[in-house]
């Protein structure tokens, strides 16, 4: 079974509607902007971060043009200095490699332990393009079908101007 499989699975399961590109591998926004994914609509950035004593850890999804300052961001989620977790954390609690970090990544979070942390701007959009834990494909989805996704599935959801 493909990565992607369970996403797709949950969508259809749900009703959701969604479009996907596929296209060459991607590892950052940049790379997007390059095959010219970002054309089709607003393609997310994903950070995933931990706090200082790595107890908390964190997916920062926001508007791929943005960049986030991670002294300001630690501020306005209320956490101790932010820092980029490592590839064995990413696997460790997402099971995903770099290049291929996404909200739903959350499914394979089996205890709901990564808070997710969206960019309020992400609302004013149509529709987002993330990758569904494969960094080959972009799904096209609403933004409030993929928030509502995420609470359901336990995660705590903080939603913040970056």
């Amino acid at each position: 079974m493909n990565p992607e499989d369970t996403v797709f699975t949950l969508l259809d399961s749900r009703g959701c509607p969604y479009q996907t590109t596929s296209h060459p591998v991607a590892y950052t926004y940049e790379d997007m902007v390059n095959l010219g994914v970002t054309e089709k609509g607003e393609v997310c950035k994903n950070l995933f971060l931990r706090d200082a004593k790595g107890r908390r850890h964190f997916l920062v999804v926001m508007c791929g043009k943005k960049s986030a300052d991670l002294k300001t961001l630690a501020e306005k989620i209320g956490s101790t200095a932010l820092s980029f977790a490592s590839a064995e954390r990413l696997t460790k609690y997402l099971n995903l490699s770099r290049g291929e970090v996404t909200p739903f990544g959350i499914l394979n979070d089996t205890e709901s332990a990564v808070e997710v942390v969206f960019d309020a701007d992400l609302k004013k959009t149509p529709c987002i393009g993330i990758h569904p834990n494969t960094n080959t494909i972009t799904v096209w989805i609403t933004y409030e079908d993929v928030r509502k996704i995420v609470s359901e599935h336990g995660n705590k959801v903080i939603e913040i101007e970056i």
